[in-house]
């Protein structure tokens, strides 16, 4: 019998949180790969330097591409790697306490070179600006599930940089 609430047989207004993060993650996911196909054959249509393997440009400008291009690379491998973690959490293959160890955690990101950027073709400062921000909206997502991530300190290649420039 019906006493004249709502609950007894109306729909959930509240939706399913798992559903709603197994959809957030998905998208995420899809928008990794995407960028991940387009920045592979941006950078293959270049070859191993880009644009940057005629004698028009400095090594130092082919350095920087070359860094900012592994840099992106491993961005958007940190970035799969941490969904498709989620993605078995939700699967049930591992549990939500492993994939916060230190082994499932977002790894960190070298942070892009703000100078090397200004110096790349559009097209490049366009794929390494949405790496970061995908890294970025991922990050925020492992902070609040427990895989704390984030850019590290200066790396060595920020020193082997410094060091290219130095001599040409």
């Amino acid at each position: 019998m019906n006493d004249g609430t709502a609950s007894d047989h109306a729909p959930s207004a509240q939706p399913d949180s798992a559903a709603l993060r197994a959809a957030l993650i998905g998208n995420l996911y899809a928008d990794a790969l995407v960028l991940a196909d387009e920045a592979r054959g941006w950078f293959d249509a270049r070859g191993p330097f880009g644009a940057w393997s005629d004698g028009d440009v400095s090594p130092a400008h082919r350095v920087a591409m070359a860094c900012e291009s592994l840099r992106l690379t491993t961005r958007l491998m940190h970035v799969l790697a941490w969904l498709l973690t989620q993605r078995a959490v939700a699967a049930g293959e591992i549990t939500a306490a492993q994939a916060t160890s230190e082994a499932y955690r977002l790894g960190d990101a070298a942070a892009t070179d703000a100078a090397d950027l200004a110096g790349l073709p559009d097209d490049a400062q366009r794929l390494i600006s949405a790496s970061v921000r995908l890294y970025d909206r991922v990050a925020r997502l492992a902070l609040r599930h427990g895989g704390a991530s984030g850019y590290g300190a200066p790396s060595m290649v920020h020193r082997l940089q410094d060091q290219l420039r130095a001599t040409f």
